[in-house]
């Protein structure tokens, strides 16, 4: 109540000669605003005028200065620049809400009665699905299909791996591309056990099948985006980098976003098809407020939890496997050397240690007398000893949600030297300066705050472990805050733009119910976004506190 009086007073004080103060569209007081600029300097108001910050001060500076109909009062809450979600997979996310959510089963057979039930409620002529886990099941084998065949003996099923990097098909999906036991593919394996499919496609065999799906219309592309877009204003992003895109979702993401529908930002990353390369490649950078299309996704290797991720030794719970290129080398060097003759960014997923030693030796070279290119790796997940320093012009971009996640397992697929250079974020961050975070979300969930208390704590929801996961590499709140706005704008070539609340800058950002630079670590997951803003309007208002 004292705080309403005061604001009233303020209000009052200030109303007078409105005619004598410079008008804007919004103004934004009482606030505990992190600014995020270079001197990490804290305000209480800003002013927006036309979807941009014209000044940042005091209530009195502000106040005094300005005149609106539009005042908001922050009631002391914390206000911080709008999150940017630096790897994500932003359509991925929307086509997952009419996909079977597999996230946390326990076993296979909770995997196939998730199918069921979605099935009785959907009646699909095809099905996918996504969120499986064997690392989370008491029998941390890849499962075969002979359940799924049972149960759905004509309709084809494809059940992806949480991190996409492997699915479980039943024999009707298999059917689609002919698949045989004898089938090979560069860069990925078809998994036969005694002598039988066991309807798992690691990495680029999941084309065999993927490549004779239907394909999704532009209608499926614009609902799927909508939908994407409503969950992320809920957890205040306002810039997402979508990490692999082709040319339709791009051309249905621009045309949305210029009727208004979409109001998210969208880096997007082309997926580094050859199509798709000399397309954007003859075309050029294309850059609105919303769209940014300037760089590519390349893919280097798999993913650990599949044991897909290329290792410079063999797996400790896998002798003899080392993992695979998903891309060959030759098409790497071939694509990094095209990529650098423009004006684009190249951003490759890079999670074993000896994929990450390549692609740096590989990036090195090709950039080699260019300057502020800002190339990125994407994931750098675990990386030898000897290579931290060849990230000073190669900008990291991780997800600390992973290191939380794959904790439980890592040692077992990396030993416990080796393990000591995974999930390295502070070692990264020395070498390069900078990190930008993100979540790959739908791999891990959308929220921010879990990022972020992975980061500054290492820990799960549970607060385990105790003393927190390798905390020499945790990140401390101040570089994690600039690791989901600044740094991650500078990662887009955005910085100019975005990622702080500065004059000249539009005016995204997020009003939070806590504290997150000051609570106590176990309470920065439950924080909630109260009201979400791009271009100073609002997007998202938690009317109901949960």
């Amino acid at each position: 109540m004292k705080r309403y009086f005061k604001f009233l007073i303020l209000l009052a004080f200030f109303s007078c000669k409105q005619e004598e103060k410079i008008q804007v569209d919004t103004i934004v007081i009482n606030g505990n605003v992190y600014t995020v600029n270079a001197a990490f300097d804290k305000a209480e108001a800003f002013a927006i005028k036309a979807g941009k910050f014209v000044d940042v001060g005091s209530n009195s500076q502000i106040l005094q200065k300005y005149g609106s109909h539009n005042v908001i009062d922050a009631g002391g809450k914390t206000v911080v620049p709008g999150f940017i979600d630096s790897h994500c997979h932003f359509l991925g996310l929307g086509f997952n809400q009419k996909s079977v959510d597999l996230v946390g089963t326990k076993s296979f057979e909770e995997v196939v009665d998730s199918v069921v039930a979605f099935q009785k409620r959907n009646n699909d002529s095809y099905i996918i699905g996504r969120g499986w886990d064997q690392n989370d099941w008491p029998v941390k084998a890849f499962p075969t299909k002979d359940l799924l065949d049972a149960k759905f003996p004509d309709t084809p099923v494809v059940l992806s791996r949480i991190d996409g990097h492997a699915v479980i098909c039943n024999q009707a999906a298999l059917d689609l591309g002919k698949v045989t036991k004898d089938s090979k593919i560069d860069g990925g394996e078809v998994v036969v056990k005694d002598g039988k499919l066991t309807g798992v496609l690691i990495d680029n065999a999941e084309s065999l099948v993927m490549a004779h799906w239907p394909k999704s219309t532009r209608s499926d592309i614009a609902e799927a985006l909508i939908a994407a877009q409503d969950i992320c204003f809920k957890y205040g992003l306002t810039t997402v980098d979508d990490a692999g895109l082709d040319t339709d979702a791009i051309e249905v993401i621009d045309s949305l976003q210029k009727a208004n529908a979409l109001k998210i930002r969208v880096y997007a990353m082309v997926s580094a098809t050859n199509a798709n390369l000399d397309y954007f490649l003859g075309k050029g950078i294309y850059k609105t407020d919303r769209l940014n299309v300037r760089s590519f996704k390349v893919y280097a290797d798999g993913a650990l939890g599949s044991r897909g991720a290329l290792l410079r030794a063999p797996y400790s719970d896998h002798p003899g496997h080392y993992g695979l290129w998903v891309t060959a080398l030759r098409d790497i060097d071939t694509m990094a050397h095209r990529i650098a003759n423009s004006g684009f960014q190249m951003n490759t997923h890079a999670i074993g240690d000896s994929a990450n030693h390549t692609l740096l030796a590989v990036y090195n070279k090709a950039l080699k007398g260019k300057e502020d290119r800002r190339w990125r790796i994407e994931h750098a997940q675990v990386i030898a000893p000897q290579d931290f320093e060849n990230f000073g012009n190669v900008i990291p971009s991780v997800q600390p949600t992973h290191a939380t996640s794959d904790m439980y397992w890592a040692e077992e697929r990396l030993a416990a030297e080796r393990v000591k250079g995974a999930y390295a974020y502070r070692q990264l961050l020395q070498a390069n300066g900078m990190v930008a975070l993100g979540t790959d979300f739908p791999v891990e969930q959308v929220s921010p705050f879990l990022t972020f208390h992975s980061a500054v704590a290492r820990q799960d929801l549970d607060n385990y472990p105790k003393d927190g996961f390798q905390m020499e590499n945790a990140l401390s709140r101040e570089e994690t805050l600039k690791g989901m706005t600044i740094w991650a704008a500078y990662a887009n070539f955005e910085e100019h733009e975005k990622g702080s609340i500065e004059v000249g800058k539009f005016a995204d950002f997020i009003i939070l119910d806590k504290n997150i630079m000051e609570i106590n670590s176990a309470d920065i997951p439950q924080v909630k976004v109260v009201k979400t803003f791009v271009d100073g309007v609002l997007q998202y208002e938690n009317l109901n506190g949960k």
